[in-house]
């Protein structure tokens, strides 16, 4: 598993709508109890739930989560400190995130460009 400051390390996401749980605990490095529990510490983020309470991630839940790992564990935050961090950055934060997937969707299709030259 990775250490907690190496958020650098973690994996690309895939170019798929819906993410499970587990494939988010993977893209995360945070197990799904975790993922559970600050789905209830965090109003922002709320997966989609379908039959039998199955939770469907969307991208930008991964991006949230990903967002909410850095504070808690690379910078220090609580869970409190978090919660009020991704409130009041809400707005400038959605500009980073546009940004910061707009980077993955570049490098993912500079990675299918390489391929296809081939």
């Amino acid at each position: 598993m990775l250490e907690p400051s190496h958020n650098d390390e973690l994996p690309p996401i895939p170019g798929k709508r819906y993410f499970t749980i587990g494939e988010v605990s993977e893209l995360c490095a945070v197990k799904p109890h975790v993922l559970r529990y600050w789905e209830q510490e965090f109003a922002q983020l709320n997966p989609v739930k379908r039959r039998g309470n199955r939770r469907y991630y969307q991208r930008q839940d991964v991006l949230m989560i990903r967002q909410i790992r850095a504070l808690l564990y690379d910078q220090g935050f609580t869970i409190g400190g978090a919660r009020l961090r991704m409130s009041s950055d809400e707005v400038k934060d959605e500009s980073s995130q546009y940004k910061q997937m707009l980077r993955q969707m570049i490098t993912e299709l500079e990675d299918v460009l390489v391929v296809l030259k081939k």
